[in-house]
């Protein structure tokens, strides 16, 4: 997100989004990336992006306490943090926490014609708040 103007408190230039891949790397790997989103300003202080590719809308919630194994992602999806504190981990040992407002998109397909292995590829995700996890996938 951009600065705010101190004499203002509105932003001082159109803010950014920040897109959080989690995909599979060249060699085979889940791994984070970040990508900026820019906005432009349409009307006064209405900022928009481009348009992103989306598709079917799932709702999301799970308890404190939630853990999931490591998995790969089924299909590209985009998950919209609501409420609640999300943290994803990598069979590397890297740990990624999503809260409200934060936005992933993930696309750690297993590639084709390799087994999964849960030491190599894919995520967990563990709920790490006292209050549920509450997000909006967007699968494409």
């Amino acid at each position: 997100m951009s600065t705010p103007n101190t004499s203002t408190g509105l932003p001082s230039e159109a803010p950014l989004f920040i897109k959080v891949f989690l995909e599979t790397g060249p060699d085979g790997r889940s791994r984070f990336r970040e990508e900026v989103v820019p906005t432009r300003e349409v009307k006064p202080l209405l900022y928009l992006s481009a348009p992103v590719l989306g598709g079917n809308v799932v709702l999301r919630q799970s308890p404190p306490g939630y853990f999931m194994d490591f998995h790969p992602t089924t299909t590209a999806q985009w998950t919209f943090v609501l409420s609640g504190t999300l943290q994803i981990g990598l069979p590397d040992g890297t740990k990624r926490v999503f809260r409200a407002g934060d936005v992933l998109y993930s696309t750690d397909i297993t590639p084709a014609g390799v087994t999964f292995d849960p030491k190599v590829h894919g995520h967990d995700s563990r709920v790490v708040s006292e209050e549920p996890v509450v997000a909006v996938l967007v699968r494409e």
